[in-house]
Formats: structure tokens, sequence, C-alpha cells
């Protein structure tokens, strides 16, 4: 990125950031690429740019982040990207819970069957989520693990 570019971050950030709380969601992202771009930009594609400059892992670009997103500059190698947008998804679909004081996050038959729903899947029956959570609960504790999860996704 040559120094014109570097100085015009700021304006341009400015223009994404529509709410002006100095940080850029992926709503605010994705109307802006599409009317930079002219073409629809889908959600899924939005997270995935912003996850992979998203150091914080809010989910939402900082001015720093924005620029690093704008100048193409991916910090991060394959694995860390992956693991991070796995992390992402894996979030959507999972519950937490709290546990001997500790809180953990697990996918159930319930979160997933919630999630789909809410994502216009058809409509699935616990025990069809059940179903299909078996298949790489590895240690047949009914629920996926990130760990599991990961399996899950890298098959």
């Amino acid at each position: 990125m040559n120094s014109h570019s570097i100085m015009a971050v700021p304006s341009v950030f400015a223009a994404f950031d529509k709410d002006g709380d100095g940080k850029v969601s992926t709503s605010e992202l994705r109307r802006c690429m599409e009317a930079t771009l002219g073409e629809y930009v889908s959600e899924e594609e939005a997270v995935a740019a912003l996850a992979v400059v998203d150091t914080d892992g809010d989910g939402l670009l900082n001015q720093e982040e924005f620029s690093r997103l704008a100048a193409g500059a991916h910090e991060e190698d394959d694995a860390d990207v992956k693991r991070r947008c796995l992390r992402e998804a894996f979030g959507i679909y999972a519950s937490s819970s709290v546990e001997d004081t500790a809180t953990t996050t697990m996918i159930t038959p319930a979160s997933l069957r919630r999630t789909l729903s809410r994502l216009g899947s058809h409509e699935l029956g616990v025990e069809e989520c059940r179903a299909m959570i078996c298949r790489f609960d590895l240690d047949g504790d009914g629920k996926l693990s990130f760990d599991e999860f990961q399996v899950m996704m890298m098959a």
C-alpha cells in the first residue's frame, strides 16, 4: 500500500463505519463492499473476510484491522485463518453451559436444531440432530467439542 493509500484509510474506514461506533460490523462491511464492488456479498463471505484480520476476535473491525484488510496484509498463516474461521462457525452452532464453575461451549442436539432452523434449513427433530452429532462425537458424551467439530469439518 503506498503512502497516499495509507492516508486514505481513515476516511474509507469512516465511510464503512456507518453507525460511527469505531468498529465495522459484517453488515456494514457487506453494504459497503456491495456498493463498491457492485455485486452481492454474502454474510459468509463478509464473515470470512473479517475473520482473517480480526485479531481481537470480537467479530468487528477496528481501524487497525480494517487497514490490514484494505492492504491485503494477511500476516497469519493458512492454519491460523482456518482455525479462526472454524472457531467462528463453531460459535454459531454451540451453546454454553456452566459446569463446575467453568463455562464449556459445545454443540448439543438442541443447539444444532435451533441454529439450523434459524438458518432456514428444513425442520429437523432433536433425534435427527443427535444422529448427526453421533457420527463425530469421539468421546461419546452426546455433544461436539470444538476439537470434534474441527475433525468433522476437515472430514
